[in-house]
């Protein structure tokens, strides 16, 4: 599952996750995330950092302290300076800067899941 508030971005990495045979769910509203983590049950949740309404830290401190999500493995994504130092304070399993290609999200979805 990939949550941002922005669409190009959202297909983009669907397109690049499609290549690599993963099945791509794409949440553009962070408001409606928790609701479709429970229908859904993804095995990877990539989360941007700065979205509106509900922040990717807010979401995923929510997910850590959920007995349903706690284990579910998340990485952030964002093209903030200070993402990383956010990302290991919310107990991400990783950080992707942004921008970046497809060997780099390939390879930390890979590292991630396994």
């Amino acid at each position: 599952m990939v949550c941002d508030d922005d669409q190009g971005i959202l297909d983009v990495v669907e397109l690049m996750l499609e290549i690599e045979g993963y099945h791509v769910i794409k949440v553009i509203d962070s408001t409606t995330l928790q609701e479709k983590l429970q229908n859904s049950r993804p095995d990877l949740l990539l989360l941007d950092l700065w979205m509106p309404i509900i922040s990717g830290e807010q979401i995923l401190k929510s997910l850590r302290s959920s007995s349903d999500f706690n284990d579910l493995p998340v990485i952030i994504f964002s093209a903030s300076m200070d993402g990383a130092e956010i990302a290991e304070r919310a107990n991400a399993n990783a950080f992707l800067s942004k921008p970046f290609d497809m060997v780099q999200l390939a390879s930390v979805v890979e590292e991630v899941i396994n």
